[in-house]
């Protein structure tokens, strides 16, 4: 038996949720709440297998009880069931542990289908949001490790590359010292890196700046 709690703050959206949900053999509507609050108290007391929930809600919203059930012992399916059509809201409630995503319009037995799907551990999504996800996927492929970064980043990586101290940095950039700190610190995060010596090596492994420019601007090594 496939337990559902059903999160929607519409009344006559959950009735008819139920009701449909309920002819269904193998599963049981164990619940319904009408808002995020509700929704992860419901979750936590009933321990439903799957949730049916709606993104727009009064207080917090679908997207926050996705954030807090991270923490949980208890982490239900969940299935996306909206009225938004919004392509990156999709990809945002995937990323937070979604397993599908579907339009309020989907039609019920493509809702049941998804329900048991989510028992099992598996996804059904609407086409267009399917594609979406293929292309960006896709695109994160072919990305490479310094797209990560923006303009301003790179030519902060480019200088830590030359071995230039921040105030150095800053004065070749026509920048704040605090500005080029924060700016060497989001290269290292985005990077995975440890420090500016491994941030420099990377540059010149990647191109940033020809190895005999590098040693001929390094006074000695690179330095803070």
């Amino acid at each position: 038996m496939v337990t559902v709690l059903i999160v929607d703050d519409h009344e006559v959206v959950r009735q008819g949720l139920r009701f449909m949900l309920t002819q269904e053999a193998g599963i049981e509507v164990v619940g319904e709440a009408g808002d995020g609050a509700a929704a992860l108290a419901g979750i936590r007391r009933l321990r439903p297998d799957v949730v049916l929930l709606d993104l727009a809600m009064p207080g917090l919203d679908g997207l926050g009880v996705l954030h807090a059930l991270r923490g949980d012992e208890h982490r239900p399916a969940v299935i996306v069931l909206t009225s938004y059509a919004d392509e990156d809201r999709a990809i945002e409630a995937m990323r937070a542990g979604a397993l599908s995503y579907l339009p309020k319009t989907t039609p019920a037995d493509r809702v049941t289908e998804a329900v048991r799907a989510a028992a099992s551990g598996g996804s059904v999504l609407a086409p267009d949001v399917a594609a979406v996800l293929v292309h960006r996927w896709r695109a994160q492929d072919r990305e490479g490790p310094l797209d990560r970064l923006s303009a301003r980043e790179r030519d902060v990586l480019m200088e830590l590359s030359r071995g230039r101290s921040n105030r150095e940095v800053a004065r070749a950039l026509s920048l704040g010292e605090q500005t080029v700190k924060s700016h060497v610190s989001n290269i290292l995060t985005k990077l995975g890196l440890q420090d500016r010596t491994q941030a420099a090596i990377f540059g010149l492994q990647h191109g940033l700046v020809p190895l005999g420019d590098a040693l001929r601007d390094t006074p000695g090594s690179t330095h803070a």
